[in-house]
């Protein structure tokens, strides 16, 4: 079960996470299980933590300690058994020195933390991850053979303040729109990159994709090679000989 908790209003956020009973606030009109109940027995995920009201926090962090709720309007504990996932895009630590998190909630979800840093301090990344939404396209739009140099470069360089999300965006509008058998960078909406100031030569950021996607799609087949190269889009001598190219091995 997710909830997003900036995305709805503070007064309604509570009857969401935990339910309310019948007669509880005006509007009322039947008993409704929230999300923490209805995550029972499988994964709760809260996305956008860092936006929930500090007097939720307080009941969230009481539900994360004791692991009973009680539904608004309601006297009986109820015992819930559930994972718990947290995500936010803020600071959570700066937050707490500005009295916005409460920093006991803050130790209580961080038991095993992941920090995912933003696509711009990823480089390479964003090459790999182009290729993989233009495969996962498939038909839509005109068919696409790939990118060119020059798109290759501006995915590089630019600095994508949407992250992950505006490139996948740009890669669909460029496969739909674009007329021409490559992704240009005039198709991506992205500005051309001069030869002098390119990040790294573009066969250096072929090579660094190449290899990455090989690795993590041989640790997600758990080296089968058949399946590796089917999840690529080669064939199987094709593979083989990208692997020893670069020296890879499978697990």
């Amino acid at each position: 079960m997710a909830i997003n908790c900036a995305a709805i209003p503070e007064q309604l956020l509570e009857s969401e996470l935990f339910g309310h009973e019948k007669g509880a606030f005006t509007g009322a009109i039947k008993r409704t299980v929230g999300k923490v109940e209805l995550a029972a027995g499988g994964t709760l995920f809260l996305d956008e933590i860092g936006d929930m009201p500090l007097p939720l926090q307080a009941k969230l962090l009481r539900f994360l300690q004791d692991r009973v709720i009680e539904r608004i309007g309601g006297r009986e504990e109820i015992a819930v058994d559930t994972r718990v996932i947290c995500a936010t895009n803020k600071n959570l630590q700066a937050l707490i020195a500005e009295q916005k998190f409460r920093e006991d909630l803050f130790y209580r979800i961080g038991e095993v933390v992941i920090a995912v840093p933003p696509l711009r301090e990823r480089k390479g990344d964003p090459t790999v991850l182009a290729h993989a939404f233009l495969r996962k396209l498939g038909g839509q739009g005109r068919p696409k053979r790939g990118f060119t140099e020059g798109a290759l470069a501006a995915l590089e360089a630019y600095e994508w303040p949407g992250n992950v999300r505006e490139l996948e965006n740009k890669v669909r509008t460029a496969a739909i729109l674009g007329e021409g058998p490559l992704i240009t960078a005039e198709d991506l909406g992205l500005k051309e990159v001069a030869e002098g100031e390119r990040l790294f030569n573009l066969k250096e950021v072929r090579a660094r994709a190449e290899r990455r996607a090989i690795q993590q799609s041989l640790a997600i087949t758990n080296g089968n090679i058949s399946r590796t190269a089917e999840l690529l889009g080669v064939s199987r001598p094709t593979l083989y000989d990208l692997m020893d190219k670069y020296g890879i091995r499978a697990p």
